[in-house]
């Protein structure tokens, strides 16, 4: 486990209103995605001052803030260490949402019921990366810079930043952010951040209608993530799997009509459960279950998540029965 993130509510020398979210993903160790995690909002405070300009200042003190926390990095990094860490950044104000972000960590933000904006991974085969990573003397090979690293972007990666005469946006491998401003509305609903073992699993759209379902229920932010990895696990990710959820006042309530139908499928899965295991001759896995479960197209299942939502519910009924069974 690579990932490393950071959540403040409020921001020293900011006016109430600001806040500041992070998800970075290590790879070759958590050296550069703890430094991150612990580190870049002192560089984000720091080029943004006590008056930010809005909305171009903001973009800038990001972009300065990502190459600064790399200098500093580099600085404090072992010499001939590997490593580094993608990084995506949200940072609140009261009328605008700005988001940060290098390599292949995203975020969506959710609008009105739909998603609005997706940040875009910074591949090698990209044309704006490919263009800078041939012009720094650099290769694309399966897709991969120098055949090795799947990002263009990260903190970190010096072995990658070591191209004579070029400044530090402009390596093979880059800090430098790519920032964008949303003015905020009435509509906007949540913005989620998370790691590439997330999207690995799950399309941004399926996500958001995951969120959505789960905050009908009245779940706390912490459960709906909780619930959204498990889903993810589920649904054969292997990856590092973070995320943050940032509720806006326009987010989905609690439904009394979407609580009733959540627990009328908690209940139909139950039953299910137990007559499957019943008209068994013998007792059946709980793969079996599921794979029979599955095939059978039970309706009113979670958008997006789908049955794998419901893994946790069919796997307490299971055990539950075999325990009452005695075969534990």
């Amino acid at each position: 486990m690579e990932d490393a993130h950071c959540a403040w509510l409020a921001l020293p020398g900011l006016p109430p209103g600001w806040a500041f979210f992070a998800v970075l993903d290590g790879h070759g160790g958590t050296r550069a995605a703890l430094f991150g995690a612990r580190h870049l909002l002192g560089h984000v405070l720091e080029a943004l001052g006590p008056a930010p300009r809005e909305p171009e200042g903001v973009c800038g003190a990001l972009r300065s803030a990502f190459l600064s926390a790399d200098a500093r990095l580099r600085a404090l990094w072992p010499r001939g260490q590997p490593g580094g860490s993608t990084a995506v950044a949200l940072l609140v104000s009261p009328h605008f949402l700005y988001l940060a972000h290098c390599g292949d960590s995203r975020a969506i933000l959710s609008r009105a019921g739909a998603v609005a904006f997706s940040t875009e991974d910074h591949r090698p085969v990209r044309p704006r990366e490919r263009e800078r990573i041939h012009d720094a003397g650099g290769t694309i090979r399966r897709r991969r810079l120098e055949g090795s690293l799947a990002v263009s972007r990260a903190l970190g990666d010096f072995a990658f930043k070591e191209a004579p005469g070029r400044p530090p946006e402009l390596q093979l491998v880059s800090a430098e952010p790519e920032v964008t401003a949303l003015a905020r509305g009435a509509e906007d609903e949540f913005l989620l951040l998370a790691s590439d073992g997330v999207w690995d699993a799950m399309t941004g759209a399926a996500l958001a209608g995951l969120v959505a379902s789960r905050l009908r229920l009245g779940l706390a932010p912490e459960l709906v993530c909780a619930q959204l990895l498990d889903t993810c696990l589920c649904k054969g990710s292997l990856d590092n799997i973070t995320c943050i959820l940032v509720c806006f006042p326009g987010a989905p309530g609690p439904c009394k009509e979407a609580i009733k139908k959540e627990k009328e499928l908690d209940a139909v899965l139950g039953h299910r459960v137990a007559e499957l295991c019943a008209s068994a001759q013998e007792p059946p896995s709980l793969n079996e279950v599921f794979r029979t479960l599955i095939s059978e197209g039970i309706p009113n299942l979670p958008p997006g998540g789908g049955f794998y939502c419901k893994a946790t519910i069919i796997s307490e009924a299971y055990s539950q029965l075999r325990q009452a069974s005695g075969e534990c």
